[in-house]
Formats: C-alpha cells, structure tokens, sequence
C-alpha cells in the first residue's frame, strides 16, 4: 500500500479521546455513528472491514460506508469514507450492508441501496482501486426489487460460490409472515438473475433457531469442521418490527448441508442443528469473511439506551458523547461435534501486555479500562463487576464446571466473553466516575489477567 493510501492510525485516535466508554482495541473512528461491518475482505496482505457509517453525528442517519484496514487484526488504520448516498441515485438515502468481492480484477462494491423514504432496497454496485481507499459510484443497479408478490421487504446482498458458479442471497420478509433467503444467479455481477425463495422459517428447524419478521444480513460460508464434513454455515439477523438498534432475538445460525438440485442445478440447504451466534444482548448484523483456511466473524455492538432496564446512555448522552456502536473483535469460527465454537481471532494474543495476575483466586481487579482475563477450573458462579466503595453492578453472570474455559475481554464499554468449544456472549456497560472492573470467581477457579496494550508499529 502506497503512502497515499494509507490512513490514519486508529490506536493513536482513540488513546487521545476523552470518553472512557470509548474503546481503545476495538477500532473504530473517532466521531459518528458506526453499525453494520460490510465488504469484509483480505486484499494486498491487508483486512479491509467496511461498516455502515455517520461520520456527522452519532444518529442513524446519511448511512455511507466507512473503512478500516489491517495487516495482522492488531494495527488497524482508517481511511476516507469509502461510498457515500448519491443524489438522485438509487442509494440517494443510504449505502446500507453489503459485500466487496472480485469482478474481473476490479474490487467491487454491492450493496443495498435505498432511494426513497419507505422504498425497498435495490444492489447497487461501485467500482474500487486495487488498495480499496477509491470508489467510483455511477448508481448501476445490479438487482432491483424483485417482482414477486410474495416478498414484502428485501435487503442486504451476500455473495457465495458452489461447484464453481457465484450466487447471491439477499435476505427478506413474506407476504405469509415468514422471514426467508432469495436466491439470485450472479454469474454477470452487473445483472444477477432471481430465482425466487429460497429457504424460509417455513422450514421447521429454522423456525425454531431463527424466528423472525425479516432475515437480515444472510451469510452462507463453508465453516472448518474437525470431523472432515463439509459442512455449510447459515447465520442470518432476526430482525422484529419492534425493534429499534435493540435487536431481541439477535443472531441465530443452520449447520447443514449445501447440495446441489439435480432438475434445476440451483443449491439446496438441509439444515441438521441450529442456534444462537451469540448469547449477550449487544450483537447484532455480523458478517463473515471466508478465507480459504478459516472464517473470521465481526459483529455490531449497539448503544444500551437504558430502555430495557439496564444503565445505559440516552440520546442527549449519545449526542453530547458524539459516537455510537463499535464492531466486536474478530472472531474465529469452527466446527467440533457438530456444534459452532467461536473463539476470538488467535491474533488477539497479541494484545496481551504486562501480566497482572496468574493463577489468581476470589476477587480480582482488571486492570485500566482494558483487560483480558481467563479463567480455568472451579465450580460456580462467576460474575464481572462495576464496584465502587458504594455499590457494585453485576455485568455478566454465568456458571462454570469442571474444565471450562472462559476468556473474558474489557475494552471501555464493551465487554466479550468466550467460552471455549461454544458461542460468546457481548454486552455493553458504561462505567461510573470511581466504578472499577472487578472479576469475581467460584471456589477452585483460577485466572490469569493481562492488560492490553497496544503492539509496537514496524
């Protein structure tokens, strides 16, 4: 990457903000409003991450998408806002989620595009340079709103390749109440070919593990699977129409097969066990990268408003704070058993700074206002606090047994804990003036604690 595109330091803006909620490890830009991760790719030995940005205030507005990029997930870098809604075009009121693939050697953008208040969304694509920091928007569509009457809302392209030929999904709501998948041919990007719905919450399995009014944010990826299955990954966002940025049935995922139909050659999924993505209740509208030796996993983490009885921010806090969401670290996604272990990115060792306890017991206090902590051993409960002299919050709250192993990250106002062999859990809380991090673990459990810092720049 040449020194015309390369961004600014991420680490070095957020050392110097003033807000301790803000996160230090988790990147994200200084001002603005940030949610969705779009156009996850591995270009040019960089990671590029997208996500659906307001760099004018800390509101759900204007949606354009900003860029962050890495070369090893520990020393990220931002750069200039990458789309931004055209005037008069089909995403005149939004660049929303979608994906950055390959088309003939040019990087290219499809993502939902909305043109007018109430519309449904249509793909529209843009055209990048080969470092991704320049965009070239000319408003072509390359899948308008389907015109089937059974599809009442539809959203949010993902591009896939099976037996050598390139799809897409996007994710909708039916006429009938179910949420479902649409299946497109992309074999032209500019012009992709629907071939109707594709799988729906009338499907017994997924309507148990994936209840919805619309699937937003479909993914399919093949996962690692230890036993040697090839075995597919369906992971979609359960989005209600009463929610608001406070998504209550979160993130739920299909293990299964992907077979191919022997009339039509189309793919077909047989799910065989489901489940939640993650168990906190600030996650939401992850993406997958899918690379050839692993799948990497990033995730929105909203705002708590306090709505929900939790403490949390209002909008005037919000506002006055002048930032809003982050992205989850990466994740790390497999197969053991049949079931889906998310472990955090190996790369995130990398963090780990001065030891600050090792085999520690009964209460302990992280570090600062980043840490990671883990626990092995013992019998219990374990729960991590917000203490002050006055009072202490609960923050998280789980039983251990036998040889679990949790791995528990602090980052400002966001807190990751991962259970290893299952899924994490993600929660947001705001500490007080004097409140301090306090981990407190069950009879017979260790833990050793880490303060991240920040790897030297080379």
């Amino acid at each position: 990457m040449s020194n015309l595109e390369r961004g600014t330091d991420a680490a070095a803006a957020a050392a110097q903000h003033p807000d301790p909620a803000f996160p230090r490890f988790h990147p994200r830009p200084a001002q603005g409003w940030i949610n969705d991760p779009n156009g996850l790719c591995y270009l040019g030995g960089r990671y590029h991450v997208f996500f659906q940005y307001n760099p004018d205030s800390a509101r759900h507005d204007r949606i354009c998408w900003g860029h962050l990029s890495s070369p090893d997930l520990l020393r990220w870098e931002e750069h200039p806002v990458a789309l931004r809604p055209q005037p008069g075009g089909p995403d005149a009121l939004g660049c929303w989620t979608g994906v950055v693939t390959d088309d003939g050697g040019v990087p290219t953008a499809a993502s939902s595009g909305v043109s007018t208040a109430g519309g449904h969304s249509q793909v529209v694509l843009a055209r990048g340079s080969q470092g991704l920091t320049q965009w070239r928007q000319e408003g072509q569509v390359a899948a308008p709103v389907p015109a089937d009457p059974h599809v009442t809302a539809v959203r949010d392209p993902y591009l896939f390749t099976f037996h050598g030929r390139r799809y897409a999904l996007q994710g909708a709501g039916l006429a009938s109440g179910h949420a479902a998948v649409l299946l497109y041919r992309a074999d032209k990007l500019d012009d992709w070919r629907y071939e109707g719905i594709w799988f729906s919450t009338e499907d017994a399995l997924a309507a148990r593990h994936l209840p919805a009014e619309i699937w937003e944010c479909p993914q399919l990826v093949r996962v690692p699977d230890s036993s040697g299955a090839e075995t597919w990954l369906l992971m979609v966002s359960l989005w209600l129409s009463s929610d608001y940025h406070h998504h209550s049935n979160g993130v739920g995922y299909l293990l299964g097969a992907l077979a191919e139909d022997p009339v039509t050659g189309l793919p077909v999924f047989t799910p065989a066990k489901g489940g939640k993505a993650d168990l906190g209740p600030d996650f939401y509208a992850p993406q997958i990268l899918s690379l050839p030796d692993r799948a990497l996993l990033w995730g929105w983490s909203n705002e708590v408003s306090g709505l929900d009885g939790r403490a949390g921010r209002g909008q005037e806090q919000t506002d006055a704070a002048g930032w809003a969401g982050l992205l989850t670290f990466p994740r790390q996604l497999a197969v053991h058993g049949g079931t889906l272990a998310v472990e955090p990115a190996p790369e995130l060792r990398g963090y780990r700074g001065a030891l600050r306890a090792k085999g520690a017991a009964g209460t302990l206090r992280l570090p600062g206002g980043a840490a990671e902590a883990v626990v092995t051993g013992g019998e219990g409960r374990i729960r991590l606090v917000l203490a002050s002299a006055a009072q202490s919050r609960p923050v998280f709250a789980d039983t251990v047994a036998g040889g679990d192993e949790l791995r528990i990250f602090v980052d400002g106002s966001i807190v990751e804990v991962y259970r290893h062999g299952s899924v994490p859990a993600t929660l947001r809380a705001y500490p007080a003036p004097g409140e301090q991090w306090r981990l407190e673990l069950p009879h017979g459990a260790a833990a050793d604690v880490w303060e991240l810092r920040q790897p030297a720049t080379t």
